[in-house]
């Protein structure tokens, strides 16, 4: 049915332009003889030159696409080329009649008169089908929007708008004050973004489209909040980098996120060295299909390598990860493996089979309440398993080892930031000790990765609230999982071992103002619909994180958004001694003595005060 119409709408537009063409000619003949009676000796010329005509412009239009177009979507560039195509039709019509009825009087001129009105009613029609469709479209609308800014993008979405919808743009609000005034397709430019609250109350607008892919986090912020108060949905374009094709449509407007409010300009990531670290070659991700683990599986497939293999102990985020990633890199170039980290059986068959050139340890318990009250699992997953792991990495000649850290891991209250400080101490003890290259990567939290407070305060705004936050001025650092993962891959690249790379995270964002935001962004108005409470800071909780220690005197790289951290060398054989007196610990379950080893790991760890053994903790057993 559908290639039915198409065909039947196809053959409607073929006839209507054909039939045209005879039209014209009767019209020239008729401009000729004075508008009056045509002679009945003219006809036989009239019927020749009509015999001629039709073919010829069925082919010059077909040609050049005529038929092809849509008329709702006729454009300037349209009507040129349909100018074209009847002006070459119609020289070769004049050419083939002169050849065949060459000599005959009075007809010079009508070859000169009826391309004129071929082009009058075939492009008229196209241009009255199209003023006709935008008024029906705007009498039917029923969202009523506030454009915000008269660029490029504002311009060519107010044109898609006014063919299809769904919104009815009422007026157009850009800070430029030299556009305040003008129109874009009718539209005129009502003044700045100051005037949103005003303007939108006297347009009794219930929507505002933000037309500006490169606007400024400040403007975005300033239009979010005001809607917000108004009470009117809040909608945007793309980046310009998602709307690489040079369309814009109704149909590319999208909730504005908190990525969108938070997040920084896209980072430059240098692809050639990047592509050249992983191109050919076999990667491993341990971790591959949690948050940052996943991310980096997406990106590291488009970027070529040999092989991509995924180690997870969780079946369902490795189905997930593995089903998607087969649609970006051949089935034959994915291992898809589960299995937990400090299993040395499991990482070693794993290695044994696969000899992988680099690999990005992922894997990791990162969600600190939980890890405060699981402290033997979590202390045993982030250090024995960067243990395993790392240790099978220089039995098997791995080139490059990636430690995936965070910024828990300075001054840490927390058993999550002093187990993933050990880690960062292994490594660099390993990488002195061996041929491979071991870099660690520290950045803060990330937007919208499982356990973040992203999550949750969407969870919390769905049913209405309260929104729960643990203390008015704790802030942290976030950026992207994107932003993230293309700074550690550039940190791969870049390392040549031994390194602790800093992730430039912009400035410290208060939890507070990220709960309003996301209020904001729900339509509600923070504590008139929508309460904040807040419920006290949590075991091991610190009011402001920080990415490195004082003694680690901060370095510039050649990417801006990577610093380096000089952090003091570190004995790996003292460490090793005391990592197995942990494992001991561990094997024992008991939270305190896991506890007195971790503080002499990491003397810098400080709790206000140790957890009381785990009564249910059960003993840990490292498979060997």
């Amino acid at each position: 049915m559908g290639m039915l119409k198409f065909l039947r709408r196809r053959g409607l537009i073929v006839l209507h332009d054909l039939a045209w063409v005879p039209v014209a000619i009767i019209l020239a003949f008729w401009l000729r003889h004075n508008l009056g009676w045509i002679p009945l000796d003219a006809w036989g010329l009239l019927a020749t030159l009509c015999a001629i005509a039709i073919p010829v412009h069925a082919f010059t239009f077909w040609l050049a696409g005529s038929f092809r177009g849509i008329w709702r979507f006729a454009s300037i560039p349209d009507f040129i080329q349909f100018f074209g195509a009847i002006g070459a039709g119609g020289i070769a019509t004049a050419i083939t009649f002169e050849l065949v009825a060459g000599g005959t009087t009075n007809v010079p001129a009508v070859l000169v008169l009826y391309p004129i009105f071929l082009l009058l009613g075939s492009v008229g029609a196209r241009v009255v089908y199209r003023v006709v469709l935008e008024q029906r479209v705007n009498l039917d609308g029923t969202e009523r929007a506030l454009i915000i800014g008269a660029g490029q993008a504002g311009n060519l979405l107010i044109r898609d708008l006014l063919s299809n919808g769904p919104f009815k743009p009422v007026g157009i609000l850009d800070d430029d004050p030299g556009k305040v005034g003008i129109e874009l397709h009718r539209v005129r430019v009502l003044g700045r973004l100051s005037a949103l609250a005003r303007i939108a109350k006297e347009k009794n607008v219930s929507a505002v489209l933000v037309a500006m892919p490169s606007a400024p986090k400040s403007t975005l912020n300033r239009v979010v909040s005001q809607s917000a108060k108004l009470g009117i949905q809040c909608r945007m374009l793309p980046s310009l980098a998602e709307l690489a094709n040079g369309t814009v449509a109704g149909s590319d407007l999208r909730p504005v996120t908190v990525e969108d409010l938070l997040g920084r300009e896209p980072i430059r990531m240098e692809a050639g060295t990047v592509k050249s670290f992983v191109r050919g070659k076999t990667v491993l991700v341990t971790g591959g299909g949690g948050s940052i683990g996943a991310e980096l599986c997406r990106q590291i497939a488009a970027l070529e390598p040999e092989q991509l293999v995924i180690l997870e102990a969780s079946e369902f985020n490795l189905y997930k990860v593995d089903q998607e990633l087969k649609g970006r890199l051949h089935p034959s170039r994915i291992v898809a493996r589960l299995g937990d980290c400090k299993s040395v059986a499991t990482v070693e068959r794993l290695m044994a089979s696969v000899r992988p050139d680099v690999v990005f340890h992922a894997a990791a318990y990162k969600h600190v309440p939980l890890v405060e009250d699981n402290v033997v699992e979590g202390v045993a997953n982030n250090v024995l398993g960067t243990k395993v792991v790392s240790d099978l990495a220089v039995k098997y000649g791995v080139e490059t080892f990636v430690l995936i850290s965070t910024d828990k891991t300075v001054n840490p209250t927390n058993y999550m930031g002093a187990s993933k400080r050990v880690a960062e101490m292994y490594c660099q003890s390993r990488n002195r000790e061996s041929g491979t290259h071991f870099i660690t990567t520290r950045f803060g939290n990330v937007l919208a990765s499982a356990g973040s407070v992203v999550p949750l305060f969407e969870e919390q705004i769905r049913k209405g609230g309260p929104v729960t936050v643990t203390h008015p001025d704790i802030a942290r650092y976030f950026m992207t999982i994107p932003e993230a993962v293309s700074l550690i891959l550039q940190a791969g690249s870049m390392g040549k071992g031994g390194e602790i790379f800093v992730l430039d995270m912009g400035e410290l964002v208060r939890i507070r103002d990220l709960a309003e935001k996301m209020i904001q962004l729900s339509g509600y108005e923070p504590d008139r619909d929508i309460k904040i409470e807040y419920t006290g800071l949590r075991p091991g909780e610190k009011l402001f994180e920080e990415l490195f220690y004082e003694s680690e005197a901060l370095g510039k790289t050649a990417h801006p958004k990577l610093l380096l951290a000089n952090s003091a060398p570190v004995d790996g054989h003292a460490l090793d001694g005391v990592i197995e007196r942990l494992r001991g610990a561990l094997e024992v379950g008991g939270v305190s003595k896991v506890h007195a080893v971790m503080v002499e790991l990491v003397p810098e760890f400080k709790r206000d005060t140790p957890l009381p053994d785990q009564q249910n903790a059960a003993k840990l057993k490292v498979v060997r």
